[in-house]
């Protein structure tokens, strides 16, 4: 079976997609894009389905917090292709103050706790998840520990204070 190129993949992808297929780039040569809310699981079903692309294989789901951007939290999907040994990220960013995206579950069994993680850790929403409960903290924990809007540390803590270490 012959190999699948970042460059064939990007092709296929901005035939079938047109716009909704920006921000391409090849960090350490993974092909990396951005897309939108309204058609990622479009475009994850294209990639899954698709005979050329084939990414067979849903390594994570994971968000990124960036609150000095207008859109504040990145999605992000790490894609496998066991069959061409390819990989893929395509990241997709939503509003901090509403971040809901679509599920994934409908195409991968294994989204389901990756995106039950997410969404405890960074607060994310995923619309129409069977199950989107909090997996790693406690239920009545009122936060989401990875957005960075919390302080990395407790000022009070009396354990940390400089004149009990002689500075």
């Amino acid at each position: 079976m012959a190999e699948v190129t970042n460059h064939e993949l990007i092709q296929l992808l901005t035939e079938k997609f047109g716009g909704k297929i920006i921000g391409v780039n090849e960090p350490y040569g993974l092909l990396t894009f951005e897309t939108s809310t309204d058609v990622i699981i479009d475009v994850l079903g294209f990639l899954k389905q698709n005979d050329l692309a084939n990414f067979n294989f849903l390594t994570d789901i994971t968000a990124v917090h960036y609150p000095e951007k207008k859109h504040g939290i990145a999605v992000v999907y790490h894609l496998n292709s066991m069959v061409h040994r390819i990989r893929i990220r395509v990241k997709v960013f939503i509003d901090e103050r509403q971040p809901e995206i679509p599920t994934a579950t409908v195409l991968w069994n294994a989204a389901n706790w990756m995106e039950r993680e997410t969404y405890d850790l960074f607060g994310v929403k995923f619309e129409g998840h069977p199950d989107l409960r909090r997996i790693l903290n406690m239920d009545e924990l009122g936060v989401h520990p990875m957005l960075k809007q919390y302080p990395l540390e407790d000022p009070n803590r009396v354990d940390k204070k400089d004149e009990y270490f002689g500075r």
